[in-house]
């Protein structure tokens, strides 16, 4: 007698790998087409800039600037970045730290921002990337050994961003860059100390 043996086929799938990660592209995706597609002014909405205390908005902003782009090249330059080394970071902390330090990083880097240019208004994500890039380069430390890569990334990123800062005018917050690296570093120690096989 045959046997008849069903074959499963299998199907294709979209996994959500990193969802605070794909829900932050998102975010700011919808918040760029907001400011491409309509006459609001998304820097005016989202920016993080000094205004009074009683104002709820400012504290607001202090999340929100980090959803807000100057155009399609900024939103790329950032999220090319965040989507190439922020599923890896989500992987290895989790989704509900990634979403807890990224709120927090957020919130740091608009507040320090609003503290010492209050004349400015402070717009992407670029210290997300930096806190992404320095949380990353811990996720090869052992017990008892800090890899050298861990060391170069830090020297490299922040102290390219304080020389540019010290000698080039431009439309970038170098502070940001450094304030995000700093957090990442910050958090890199705290959830590795302990926990490190």
């Amino acid at each position: 007698m045959e046997e008849k043996r069903s074959v499963k086929k299998r199907r294709f799938a979209i996994d959500m790998n990193a969802p605070v990660i794909l829900w932050l592209t998102i975010i700011a995706l919808v918040v760029l087409l907001i400011d491409l597609l309509t006459p609001l002014s998304t820097t005016a909405l989202f920016g993080a800039r000094r205004t009074s205390l009683l104002d709820p908005m400012q504290y607001v902003r202090l999340l929100t600037h980090v959803t807000a782009h100057m155009g399609i090249n900024h939103y790329v330059a950032n999220f090319m970045m965040i989507l190439a080394i922020g599923p890896m970071v989500e992987e290895k902390y989790g989704s509900g730290r990634l979403a807890m330090i990224t709120v927090i990083t957020a919130f740091i880097t608009g507040l320090v921002n609003v503290v010492f240019f209050p004349a400015t208004v402070v717009i992407g994500a670029s210290g997300i990337v930096f806190m992404l890039i320095l949380m990353a380069s811990f996720t090869n430390i052992r017990q008892g050994r800090l890899p050298v890569t861990v060391l170069l990334v830090a020297v490299l990123y922040i102290g390219n961003e304080i020389m540019t800062g010290l000698f080039t005018v431009d439309n970038i917050s170098q502070l940001s860059h450094i304030v995000g690296g700093l957090c990442g570093a910050v958090f890199g120690v705290i959830y590795h100390k302990g926990k490190i096989k």
